[in-house]
């Protein structure tokens, strides 16, 4: 297992297509879920939740997503409404970050969204902990209400991002980075 500074360096974000079996047994998708819930969270409002995808489930998933998209999209190619339901088929599991943010009197909703982001980021680097690659992407499920309702979000709940996580059938190439020089201000 590589030590933390080296973990944070070697992520990489495989595409989707590269993520096969094996994926998470219970077992390590418990640490998964465990390490995604130690996230800043002021005022322990808890406000985000897992949505599990796996196993029979992708298909399910990618029915309604198929579903809602063509609705949505009557003019979508064939190979626009695969890439949709691939989203939710090739990889052997999918994490959806839930955010839950709502008003509230002491804690803004902005600090309870970036708590839902940064549980996907420590889903995605636990992931990558444990030998697995991950891929935090939105899409078009994410954003539409109905498929949404459909996945059993209440009205005020938001898809974070959906983690997708399997084994890399690949190296990932390391892509360019900002230079620091372009992105700090030192004051």
């Amino acid at each position: 297992m590589p030590d933390a500074i080296d973990l944070l360096k070697t992520r990489r974000s495989p595409r989707i297509p590269d993520l096969g079996e094996p994926g998470p047994g219970e077992v390590e998708l418990t640490t998964l879920l465990a390490i995604a819930a130690r996230v800043p969270d002021h005022g322990k409002l808890t406000p985000w939740r897992f949505l599990v995808i796996a196993g029979e489930a992708r298909g399910k998933v990618a029915d309604l997503v198929e579903t809602h998209f063509r609705a949505a999209h009557p003019e979508a190619t064939a190979d626009q409404v695969a890439r949709e339901r691939m989203d939710f088929t090739v990889c052997p599991l999918i994490v959806g970050v839930i955010s839950r943010a709502a008003p509230h009197p002491k804690i803004p909703e902005w600090e309870q969204m970036l708590s839902a982001g940064a549980a996907c980021m420590n889903l995605v680097h636990a992931a990558h902990a444990l030998g697995f690659g991950a891929n935090w992407t939105t899409g078009f499920a994410a954003y539409d209400r109905r498929c949404l309702d459909a996945l059993g979000l209440a009205p005020h709940e938001k898809i974070a991002g959906f983690v997708h996580i399997g084994t890399p059938k690949a190296a990932r190439e390391e892509r360019e980075r900002p230079a620091l020089d372009k992105i700090v201000t030192r004051l």
